[in-house]
């Protein structure tokens, strides 16, 4: 295969050029690259390299002028606006860059096709006064509002135009209609060069009328890339723009239009490829490479094309160990870089300028892998110290200093991450260059290497110190708002570049970076609708049918455009794989390209289809089994000896698992900041509260006076265990605040519940109140100490009657604390849980003598308190009818009778821990 290129150079020599003289235009830099490789091999004698250009960088020289970056003009059209705003319509700079973007990109395509100025502005202000949507004689102030935008876009453009036009400076657009300006005299001075451009499709009208005019007078060769199989077919969007310039230039009226080959018609091996996800089709670039390196291992045939720019580190993550030359031709966005997320973050908490910092924000900072290391210390790492004391201490909200005196050694770096930037973007700019200069020296300091991170921060000081010429300049940067507005801009427009070997090894670019480019084996990825083509966006003011009307591009332009890219990588490679992406993402995805679709059509190749998937391993899903071994056993006696509570059997009861997970390895939950209060902690408050309103009439009859004396102290009580309990978690406010009223609600309601018990007649004596029990038991076939161990709410003597009372915060039914058959009350934990707990309680203070059968036990839910006392209650078995609730020796007994079963399981040796299927 000969290569455009080179066959392009084969045809000057023929036409006995002197190749060192010419001017050679392209459609990018990278093409220059090659241009000069296969010259190399043209010439048997050493030449000077020929003038070879971009096409931007050809016509910035013919304009005379200097083309300045995006962000820069972004300030120098507010320069503009102010100056042409009165004071009071004038928009904060913030606002502005929110649609500024879109109007230099409408400048610029005016300009780019020579679109007279005064013709279209006009015309958009006179169809936006006929649209505008009040039908009142009277226009409105918001209406008035709009229409002024259009009146003065005119304005705009000029003052901005001749502004740029002073220094010397411009936009892409005003650049290209400059240089048409300046084509006359330019011919005039260039009589001995000759021009060749090469390679090129889409050509706005400034650049068809330069190459026009240099062609008209002879000072140019064009050379176009184009298919008879594409320009002959007059639907093919891919010889939509040749066509166009085959039948409209005056040039080929006279000259005849050479240079349409006929590869694309040649055998080729095309195979399309359904891969789930973007990562699915880095893994099986990877594969294929590692297949297609295996027959040739000339990798410098192949190219692989990344239909989105954030494929790329995962299809370099995924390149075969073997394959040690690339090229990268496409630079890493740098929004993709860690630091970006890390500065991104840390312009979002200073924003609103906070007196404190939300707690979540603060161990996100902390944590971040790029601030992480500049914590350590020689025993620790003071930002996991922090964590853990936020944790702790349940801590939803810091200040600057609170945060300071956790930390001496590191105070410093504390207050460039959290010390008030007063919304001065200057001193955000500098609190960020000087962590980013503190980054850098632990990366000297530290003996591994950071080439890769080091680079990343070289780019990001780059960044800061235009974002810091740029307000120094202009001052139009007022808070932090705007600087992360800016800052967003910037990051999506830099890239991290690759050092790579231009020639040799695996090629790996982007769609544009492929033009005039040539390879035998070509890997297309993200070949979906929405991507390639990029479908119907239209980011602009101006409207569809002035475009149209303007002859200024829209999508179908843009579609061609694609496609022309699309099918000329195509059109001289032998192998194509192209991959699409079967699942939906979001917007975009599990539709394949139209470019497929047309493929498979136009029935000129023998496309082969194929969906793929990656190799999932079937995994079994098996039961955790834990075998009791020695070291187990002996784990299980100590636990035996300190004592079981009746939660920690309800536990196993629940699973197994947990249970050996809690007590037997001792592993317990991660300790989160509660930021809302939990139930656990209000069913606490609640607990502690009615302990210390209760405790001091153990042994007294309860009275009404006691019971309204409670109540005026309930919110002072509620208090005061909610700022033990919750540690420095604010309940002021917001759902806390909400559940802070729940817990007074309910110890007022359950107060009133006494005190209509009272007034009925009813006599209440409070016999003990969060009563600690404990007894020894004795199993046949266990031969070491066996305690039971619990805390029992409260004991009192209702009409006579002792009850045994367990609080629940929660809601409980009185169906949930009964019971129908014995057995089933140690293996239904949703069941029998509850009945489970208060028998505990009672069999317990039974065997220490602490109370007399028959009784009653049950439990008070606050949610259910309408319920009053839920009683404990052996419903009827199905020769029995009654349901009783009293508990006699007989309960207790067959109680124990269960309650030993479940405690020679624990500790049966033989007996593993099997986890239980949770529904």
């Amino acid at each position: 295969m000969i290569s455009f290129i080179k066959s392009v150079l084969i045809d000057l020599q023929k036409k006995g050029l002197n190749l060192e003289d010419l001017y050679f235009i392209l459609p990018s830099k990278r093409a220059g690259v090659f241009l000069k490789h296969h010259l190399s091999t043209l010439i048997d004698h050493p030449i000077f390299a020929p003038h070879i250009l971009s096409s931007e960088e050809f016509v910035e020289e013919l304009s005379g002028l200097q083309n300045l970056p995006n962000t820069d003009l972004i300030f120098r059209l507010y320069e503009t606006y102010i100056s042409l705003t009165s004071k009071e319509d004038q928009e904060s700079f913030e606002s502005f860059s929110t649609w500024a973007q879109i109007l230099l990109q409408d400048f610029n395509e005016i300009d780019r096709y020579l679109i007279p100025q005064d013709h279209i502005f006009d015309y958009l202000k006179a169809i936006k006064e006929l649209n505008h949507w009040s039908l009142e004689p009277e226009q409105t102030d918001l209406i008035k509002n709009h229409l002024k935008f259009w009146k003065h876009l005119k304005s705009y453009y000029t003052a901005f135009t001749e502004n740029l036009l002073t220094s010397k400076q411009g936009y892409q657009g005003l650049i290209y209609r400059e240089a048409v300006d300046n084509l006359e005299s330019y011919m005039e001075n260039c009589k001995a060069k000759t021009h060749v451009f090469l390679g090129f499709n889409a050509l706005n009208t400034a650049e068809s009328q330069i190459i026009q005019g240099l062609l008209k007078n002879d000072l140019a060769h064009i050379y176009w890339d184009i298919d008879k199989a594409f320009i002959d077919d007059h639907v093919h969007d891919a010889g939509w723009f040749t066509r166009q310039h085959r039948s409209k230039w005056n040039y080929f009226k006279s000259q005849p239009f050479n240079w349409v080959t006929q590869h694309y018609t040649e055998p080729k091996q095309i195979e399309a490829i359904g891969i789930p996800k973007l990562v699915g089709q880095a893994k099986y670039i990877g594969q294929l490479l590692d297949e297609l390196t295996e027959k040739d291992s000339n990798v410098s045939k192949i190219a692989v094309v990344l239909g989105e720019e954030h494929l790329l580190l995962p299809v370099l993550n995924s390149i075969p160990n073997h394959i040690t030359k690339l090229n990268v031709t496409m630079g890493l966005p740098l929004q993709f870089v860690p630091l970006a997320s890390f500065f991104e973050e840390l312009l979002s908490i200073h924003k609103t300028n906070p007196k404190q910092f939300y707690y979540k924000d603060v161990i996100s900072i902390l944590s971040h892998p790029s601030i992480y290391p500049l914590f350590d210390a020689e025993t620790s790492n003071v930002s996991e110290d922090i964590v853990a004391y936020i944790q702790k201490n349940n801590i939803v909200y810091m200040t600057v200093g609170e945060l300071n005196q956790l930390t001496t050694s590191h105070s410093k770096l504390i207050d460039l991450l959290f010390s008030s930037w007063n919304d001065n973007p200057r001193k955000a700019l500098e609190h960020c260059s000087e962590l980013i200069l503190k980054m850098k020296w632990n990366f000297e300091d530290d003996k591994q290497n950071h080439s890769l991170e080091l680079e990343y921060l070289y780019r990001f000081n780059t960044l800061f110190n235009q974002l810091s010429q740029l307000e120094s300049t202009y001052k139009y940067l007022k808070s932090i708002v705007a600087l992360q507005s800016i800052y967003r801009e910037l990051l999506s427009s830099e890239t991290l570049d690759f050092k790579g070997e231009p020639l040799e090894g695996l090629q790996i670019m982007g769609m544009l970076e492929s033009r005039v480019l040539d390879f035998e084996t070509v890997i297309i990825s993200s070949v979906n609708e929405g991507i390639l083509p990029s479908g119907k966006t239209n980011n602009s003011f101006i409207p569809f049918d002035v475009k149209i009307e303007n002859h200024l591009p829209t999508f179908k332009e843009k579609d061609a455009v694609y496609t022309y890219h699309f099918y000329r990588l195509l059109q001289r490679a032998k192998n194509v794989y192209i991959l699409y992406n079967t699942e939906i993402d979001a917007l975009k995805g599990g539709e394949k390209s139209r470019f497929l679709t047309q493929l498979e059509v136009e029935g000129i190749h023998d496309i082969k289809s194929r969906i793929i998937s990656p190799d999932v391993p079937i995994i079994e899903q098996k039961l955790t089994e834990i075998i009791k071994t020695p070291s187990v056993i002996e784990q299980i006696k100590v636990l035996s000896g300190k004592g079981y509570s009746p939660s920690s059997l309800t536990n196993y009861i629940r699973n197994p698992i947990d249970f050996y997970y809690d007590k037997i390895l001792g592993i317990k939950e991660f300790d989160e900041v509660e930021e809302n209060i939990a139930a656990n902690t209000l069913g606490s408050v609640i607990h502690n509260s009615l302990e210390d309103f209760y405790k001091p009439l153990e042994g007294s009859i309860l009275t009404v006076d006691h019971l309204k004396d409670f109540k005026k102290c309930t919110k002072a009580m509620v208090t005061k265990h909610f700022e033990d309990l919750y540690n420095k978690g604010g309940f002021s406010q917001g759902k806390n605040l909400i559940i802070f009223e729940i817990a007074q609600r309910y110890i007022l309601n359950f107060l009133n519940l006494e005190i209509e018990s009272l007034n009925q007649g009813r006599e209440i004596k409070i016999l003990s109140i969060e009563s600690d029990e404990s007894i020894d038991i004795a199993i046949d076939g266990l031969d070491f100490p066996i305690k039971l161990k619990g805390k029992v709410d409260r004991v009192d003597m209702f009409d006579g009657v002792v009850r045994v009372i367990d609080y629940k915060s929660g809601k409980v039914e009185q169906n949930k604390v009964e019971i129908v058959e014995w057995e089933d009350i140690t293996t239904d934990y949703i069941k029998y849980s509850k009945p489970f707990q208060i028998l505990c309680y009672a069999y317990m203070m039974r065997q220490n003598n602490r109370i007399k059968l028959p009784i009653e036990a049950g439990i008070i839910s606050f949610k259910n308190l309408n319920e009053g006392f839920l009683k404990f209650g052996k419903k009827p078995s199905s020769h029995s009818r009654k349901k009783d609730h009293l508990i006699t020796d007989e309960t207790l007994d067959n109680f124990e009778i269960e309650l030993k079963k479940l405690i020679s399981e624990i500790c049966n040796s033989k007996l593993n821990f099997i986890e239980k299927e949770l529904d």
